[in-house]
């Protein structure tokens, strides 16, 4: 057994090897029987005194209340012992300031942008005759496909703007208690929706990702804006620049932003601890990508439906006209003419091509 050091005299130069210094040596802890007891009914008297002399000014009470320490409770929540979260008032600053402001803003100006765009060129309308002669575009999986995902964007869009925006239009119209009875209806619809919508992206990501691959073609679609300004004719494959920068940028990046951050809101990510700062960065993550991802859709829509004729019609019917695919993806056409891709792809008898009767020229 080691001997023990000899236990210095004080006020004598000690060796550090034989006698190394202890941590918190002169350090003393307080004897629980020395702490003071509380005079609560003096606190009570002094917040009485207070709220005389300085009406309003509940301090004490609130700096212990603000002082974001967990103090005890009874509820078995981990944070329960917290009454206020500071970092809940810079959250809410942030979301109902900088998102709901610029956000608001950012919606308003593109859809403005392109109600403008509207004005001026109206529905790009075919240049030459239908020919009568129809390809399949779309399978009826792949529209089933396209349109889940596309109802689904809708349903959890429009919950989305007047749970974030509807204070400000809405709320004046409707009254508190309507107001109040339509937003928790859309709030369970948004999170009832938002796995399904997630689903469809994986699916449509599998199925449409092979003709979304970047080609060298599509930097000339991008410098030209697709001729959508000048109306000059730029060759593409099935789908243009514009329509795979919706593809990876708006799905794949942004709508795996959004549903991310959506599992966490909706409590739905296993082994995940659930703390108040997890679902205020995760609420802040969701309308930010959220609303670029709206703003993004804005365009998509537009040019799917009034802003090019026969487009409705190919994700409606599955079909264009022969006269609308060399038009508007010639490198996809040509390769259906050189029998590289088959005029229809779906097997014979799930679909039927419609009927396009020929025009003369113009719009129709």
């Amino acid at each position: 057994m080691p001997a023990t050091p000899p236990t210095p005299a004080p006020g004598a130069v000690t060796n550090p090897a034989i006698n190394p210094p202890q941590p918190l040596a002169n350090v003393a802890s307080q004897n629980i029987f020395d702490v003071p007891p509380r005079d609560l009914a003096a606190e009570a008297r002094e917040q009485k005194q207070r709220s005389v002399v300085q009406p309003g000014n509940n301090a004490p009470v609130w700096r212990e209340v603000n002082s974001d320490q967990r103090h005890y409770s009874s509820l078995p929540d981990p944070e329960a012992g917290v009454l206020i979260q500071r970092t809940g008032q810079k959250w809410r600053m942030f979301r109902n300031g900088v998102i709901t402001v610029y956000g608001g803003w950012l919606l308003v100006g593109v859809a403005v942008a392109i109600l403008g765009f509207f004005l001026w060129r109206g529905m790009i309308p075919l240049k030459t005759p239908r020919t009568g002669r129809m390809i399949e575009r779309f399978t009826p999986m792949e529209r089933m496909v396209h349109w889940t995902m596309a109802i689904s964007f809708v349903a959890l869009a429009v919950s989305g703007i007047i749970m974030m925006f509807g204070k400000f239009f809405l709320l004046p119209l409707l009254g508190h208690t309507l107001f109040g009875w339509l937003t928790y209806l859309l709030k369970n619809i948004h999170n009832i929706v938002g796995p399904l919508f997630t689903l469809s992206i994986i699916v449509g990501f599998v199925m449409f990702v092979k003709d979304n691959l970047p080609r060298a073609v599509d930097w000339q679609w991008v410098r030209s804006f697709g001729g959508l300004a000048s109306g000059r004719h730029v060759p593409s494959h099935r789908f243009n620049a514009g329509e795979k920068l919706w593809f990876w940028g708006g799905l794949v990046v942004f709508g795996i932003i959004v549903s991310i951050s959506g599992w966490v809101l909706d409590m739905i990510v296993p082994g995940m601890d659930y703390f108040r700062g997890t679902m205020q960065v995760a609420n802040i993550v969701h309308a930010i990508a959220a609303t670029i991802m709206m703003a993004m859709a804005f365009g998509h829509i537009y040019m799917g439906t009034i802003g090019m004729e026969g487009a409705y019609r190919a994700m409606r019917d599955g079909w264009v006209d022969e006269a609308w695919a060399k038009e508007h993806h010639e490198l996809w056409y040509d390769d259906i003419k050189s029998g590289k891709i088959p005029v229809q792809r779906s097997r014979s008898g799930t679909a039927t091509p419609p009927v396009s009767a020929p025009r003369p020229s113009g719009r129709g």
